[in-house]
This record gives C-alpha cells, sequence and structure tokens, in this order.
C-alpha cells in the first residue's frame, strides 16, 4: 500500500501568497490605466523578476562573488510586490489613484526589463584558482654502470711440482778416502769408475750418503 502524500504546508503558503500577489498587482495595475491583457502583464513581470533575482543570488553564492545588483533587484521586485499588496488593503483609493503611482506603473516594463537584461547578461566573476606549486627542478639521475658480464671460471693447470733438492750429507773425510780406493780398486780390475750402487754396497753406507760420495769422487 503506497503512503499517502501530505500536502507540503510551505507549498500550499507559497501558492495562496503568490495567487493574492498577483491578484493584489493585477488591481492596481488596473486602477492606474492599465486595462485588459496589460494589467495581467504586470504581475508576471514582477514575479519574473523577482526570481531571476533569486536565482542569481543562489548562483554568485555557490560561485563566491559578491551579489550586490542581484539583491538590489531583488529588493526592487519585492517593494513592487509589497506595495501592491498594502496599496490594494484600503490605504489607497483605487478610483483616484495619485499621479505618481500612475507614472510608476507605466514606467515599471522598461525598469523591469533594465533589471532582467542586467541580471541574465552580466558576467560573473570567476572564482581565483589557486596557483600551483613550482614543479622541483629536474636532475638528471647519474647513470647506473652497467653489470660486467662474469667471465666463465677457467680451472688454471696446476703446476708442476718442484724436483725435491737431494738433502746435504755431510761426509767425514776420512770416508771419502777411503771410497777413493775403493774406487781406484774397481776401476783397475774393471776398467770402469764405480757406480753409486757398488759403492754402496762395497762401503755399507745408506743411499744418499753413497751418492754424496760418488759425487765428490766425480
Amino acid at each position: 500500500m503506497r503512503p499517502i502524500r501530505r500536502p507540503d504546508a510551505v507549498l500550499v503558503q507559497a501558492v495562496i501568497a503568490g495567487s493574492l500577489s498577483f491578484a493584489h498587482l493585477h488591481d492596481l495595475a488596473a486602477a492606474a490605466g492599465q486595462t485588459g491583457w496589460k494589467a495581467w502583464a504586470y504581475p508576471v513581470s514582477v514575479d519574473l523578476l523577482l526570481v531571476a533575482a533569486w536565482h542569481r543570488l543562489r548562483t554568485s553564492r555557490a560561485a563566491g562573488v559578491p551579489a550586490r545588483s542581484a539583491w538590489t533587484w531583488f529588493v526592487v521586485a519585492l517593494a513592487a510586490s509589497l506595495g501592491a499588496n498594502v496599496a490594494t488593503a484600503g490605504l489607497l483609493d483605487l478610483g483616484h489613484v495619485p499621479a505618481w503611482l500612475r507614472i510608476l506603473v507605466a514606467g515599471w516594463p522598461a525598469l523591469a526589463f533594465l533589471g532582467g537584461t542586467l541580471l541574465v547578461h552580466s558576467p560573473a566573476e570567476p572564482e581565483t584558482e589557486p596557483t600551483p606549486a613550482p614543479a622541483p627542478p629536474f636532475v638528471d639521475p647519474e647513470p647506473v654502470p652497467e653489470p660486467t658480464p662474469a667471465l666463465p671460471s677457467v680451472d688454471p693447470e696446476p703446476a708442476p711440482a718442484p724436483t725435491p733438492e737431494p738433502a746435504t750429507v755431510a761426509v767425514p773425510p776420512a770416508l771419502v778416502a777411503h771410497a777413493r780406493k775403493v774406487a781406484d780398486d774397481h776401476q783397475t780390475r774393471t776398467g770402469s769408475p764405480i757406480d753409486a750402487d757398488t759403492l754402496r754396497a762395497r762401503l755399507g753406507v745408506p743411499p744418499l750418503m753413497a751418492d754424496a760420495i760418488a759425487a765428490q769422487l766425480a
């Protein structure tokens, strides 16, 4: 079931006030000598100027610019509407309208046209845009060195092991003299110099000492 919509009290009040003001403006214009359709055009002109001024007020407020011109024409249209309401309340003899009021009613169309034109076509002051902050200076970054490609690892050839030098053996001089006699005897008998192995066997010494003796006999 749809909820029952209640009439808005403010909207109803606005319709009543607008209708009464419209009728008062029509009666005042007719009393000032504006008969026929001209008397109906006056309330439309006043209401349009009032609406245009209110619209310009809202636009200027949203844009954050001064709205002195809109306020001026809003007050003029409101004074015309309120003046008609007061004048037709019995304070003014509508059968004998004064001349100044006839002049004011006759000059209203030109005044309303001027106000509407200024409200619609006057440019609004633009909002001041904030000045953008200056961009930081461009700094050329230092070039990043490219990584050097790794060379394939090559296992070096193992260096040959050094040949150990023969250990120096101290040979007593007497042993050397004895070994020389043995070597001379061997050469006399065989006709060839004695070798290290034979010398070692004849002397009964270790191989290193035999080599050292043979080196001295050479």
